[in-house]
């Protein structure tokens, strides 16, 4: 059995069937409903009433003659008053008024803006005098139109009875005006003396009742005096009337349930299957009247269904049953293709994709791109410029969604360009690593390209270079390690000789060879130093230090060699104790390496100057002389390694000393700066200031 369902579920002739059934349910409900909206206006919850006295229609039935009474007595109360044109308001008129005066502003030559609202007001009073007199007229014969039309309508009601008074106007239907004599019928509802009497008492349970009596709570209750009442043939009557309609309504919700269970089942079965030829059929297969395109499909849809409610708004009550049929029968079954359609398209995802206006654009963005891509910027510029805003004169009607793509578009240019800033400040800082990805294509994508090309040529070149410094780094410790080991034999060996008995040209020769060695040993371990110091892999030993304890203890120790060098050292120092953080044997060794930079260079009997500033958050050291030599080089250069003052190299220096200086200084994370101003030298140690807690707590005590 479910192999024959199969074979018959798909098959365009059960789909037609079932497209008709649905066709048939669909109309069978819009009868259903038109019949209930033609017996009883739409009047669906009269299936849940159970008594006519708590029903709707009973609280209809007085509710326009309570409706109409209310307006006679409230507003218009008598034609007298009326014509005195007591029923006409402030506000009313006031408003009216007002629109004469928006026609004074928008026509009149005697309106001046500049001037204020009460005077221009009072030329409006003046120009518009007669139709502002016109405006009373007017209303009141609106008034009296309204008022007789009232009055007609409440003499042609003859059931059920009413009578109505305010205490000088008197509207009623009946000869009774007594309230007992209201009373003898079968249901009444008086009001008197802010009173209220209903009967029976069950109409109190009504959840309607308020429809009818908050409009008599309204008026004015001190000589308001109001009945009616049904007789017992008009209350029958109606009793009947309701009980049929109800049972009307009751067959057309059973009618309508079963054709709208009957359209849910067969159209869903149509949602189900369209587009398939099986169960197990993946693709979907599309027809030719599915080439329309789906915005055009939505917009036929709301068209038709538009016109369908329009020609039932304009058919007459009497006569709607009769053309409701023929005009939704083709009007539902082209909605429902069009729907089916849109259908296949969402099951196909192409819903989107199959439209109009995607179409207009993807071929536009297509030629765009084409030309944009093969263009150079002065083309693209050109493009944006000229094409953009005639792209938004040709789709006006749909321009936010035209603006909307031109900021997606922009959107997607500015990130690209975010992208490619962002990537060069990261390689600017120091990440040669970094890659700029950039999905846009054209010039952002080949910047970014031309980006990375560079990147990873400086990479390259960074990495040569710091292998290279590395390599040299190694060898200068592994030539100066080497060098040590037989350079130190050769020093005791030496040594040794001096201790012999030779001849006084061997002696000579041994007091050469002990001076050479020694030189050979002291660039030897300038050279390991300059290495260590260079590569970082030295370990340091903060500790405060008192620079000026530092720089007169260390100048003892040399005092010797600053006698030899017949050199006069000017020193000023702090009088208070300033301290910094550093290691004292790496310290002293770089100050050590700058004296004997000026013992070796320094102009014979010059001045030598050594200065120790505290310049608030840190302490500068300064180091100034005279150089013998002429210092024709640059700051710079003689920071490098093996470079020397004097370019002759008749002096004992091996052009390490200050860089090693340099190197031991930062890894302190001190500063280091020399200047040279003619033949001026002048070498500048900068640490960051350490507070003397001592003092301070001395101060604060």
């Amino acid at each position: 059995m479910d192999i024959k369902l199969k074979k018959y579920s798909h098959l365009l002739t059960t789909k037609i069937i079932v497209f008709m059934i649905a066709v048939v349910c669909f109309t069978g409900i819009i009868k259903a409903m038109i019949q209930v909206e033609v017996v009883n206006h739409g009047y669906f919850s009269m299936v849940m009433e159970e008594d006519y006295l708590l029903s709707k229609a009973y609280v209809r039935e007085n509710e326009k003659i309570i409706g109409n009474l209310t307006t006679l007595l409230r507003e218009y109360k008598s034609e007298e008053n009326i014509l005195k044109g007591g029923s006409i308001g402030e506000e009313r008129l006031r408003v009216e008024t007002m629109e004469l005066y928006s026609d004074f502003e928008l026509y009149s030559k005697n309106y001046r803006p500049e001037l204020r609202e009460e005077e221009n007001y009072s030329a409006f009073k003046k120009e518009y005098a007669d139709k502002i007199a016109q405006v009373k007229e007017r209303l009141i014969k609106e008034d009296l139109r309204n008022y007789h039309r009232l009055l007609q309508e409440l003499t042609e009601q003859k059931n059920p009875l009413f009578y109505a008074s305010d205490g000088v106007n008197v509207y009623t239907n009946t000869t009774k005006t007594e309230k007992g004599q209201f009373k003898e019928y079968p249901t009444y509802l008086i009001f008197e003396d802010y009173k209220r009497e209903i009967y029976p008492r069950v109409i109190e349970e009504s959840e309607q009742l308020h429809f009818i009596t908050d409009p008599l709570e309204e008026l004015n209750q001190d000589k308001l005096v109001f009945y009616t009442a049904f007789t017992n043939d008009y209350l029958n009557q109606k009793i009947n009337e309701w009980k049929e309609d109800k049972a009307v309504v009751k067959k057309n919700l059973y009618i309508l349930a079963a054709y709208l269970l009957g359209f849910l089942l067969s159209f869903g079965y149509l949602l189900l299957v369209t587009g398939r030829r099986s169960f197990e059929d993946d693709h979907v297969h599309l027809h030719p009247v599915n080439k329309l395109y789906n915005d055009i499909n939505i917009f036929l849809c709301m068209g038709l269904i538009a016109m369908w409610v329009t020609w039932m708004d304009n058919v007459a009550q009497q006569s709607i049953g009769k053309i409701a049929i023929p005009i939704t029968i083709p009007i539902s079954a082209a909605v429902f293709i069009l729907i089916l359609s849109l259908v296949k398209h969402v099951k196909n995802k192409t819903f989107f994709k199959h439209t109009l206006i995607f179409a207009i654009i993807h071929k536009l963005i297509k030629i765009v791109r084409k030309v944009y891509e093969t263009g150079n910027v002065g083309v693209k510029t050109v493009l944006i410029v000229i094409g953009y805003p005639v792209l938004i004169a040709l789709t006006f009607f749909m321009f936010p969604v035209t603006i909307g793509l031109a900021a997606w578009f922009a959107y997607k240019k500015v990130k690209s360009f975010q992208t490619i800033q962002d990537g060069v400040e990261r390689i600017r800082a120091g990440n040669l690593h970094h890659r700029i990805d950039v999905a846009d294509r054209g010039e952002f994508k080949t910047l970014a390209s031309n980006i990375n090309s560079i990147t990873d040529g400086l990479k390259d070149a960074v990495d040569s270079e710091l292998k290279s410094e590395r390599l040299k780094t190694e060898l200068i410790t592994n030539v100066s390690h080497d060098i040590r080991t037989p350079l130190t034999s050769i020093i005791t060996y030496v040594d040794l000789l001096k201790a012999e008995e030779v001849t006084p040209r061997a002696a000579e020769y041994i007091d050469i060879l002990d001076q050479k060695s020694k030189r050979l040993k002291l660039l030897t371990d300038d050279l390991f130093d300059a290495a260590k110091a260079t590569s970082g892999n030295i370990s340091v030993n903060f500790e405060k230090i008192d620079i000026a304890s530092l720089i007169t203890q260390g100048l003892g120790e040399v005092n010797d060699r600053i006698e030899a060098s017949q050199l006069q050292f000017k020193l000023n120092l702090p009088k208070k104790k300033v301290y910094i953080e550093a290691d004292g044997k790496l310290l002293w060794r770089s100050i050590e390496n700058l004296l004997s930079n000026i013992f070796k260079y320094a102009l014979s009997g010059s001045r030598v100057y050594i200065d120790a500033e505290d310049a608030g958050n840190e302490i500068q050291l300064t180091f100034k002389n005279i150089s013998a030599y002429e210092l024709n080089i640059s700051a710079e250069e003689l920071m490098e390694r093996f470079k020397r003052g004097d370019e002759s190299r008749s002096s004992q220096g091996s052009g390490l000393g200050l860089s090693i200086a340099k190197s031991l200084i930062e890894v302190q994370k001190g500063k280091f700066n020399i200047h040279v101003d003619g033949d001026l030298f002048k070498a500048v140690v900068s640490f960051p200031k350490v507070p003397d807690t001592q003092s301070r707590d001395v101060e604060e005590s």
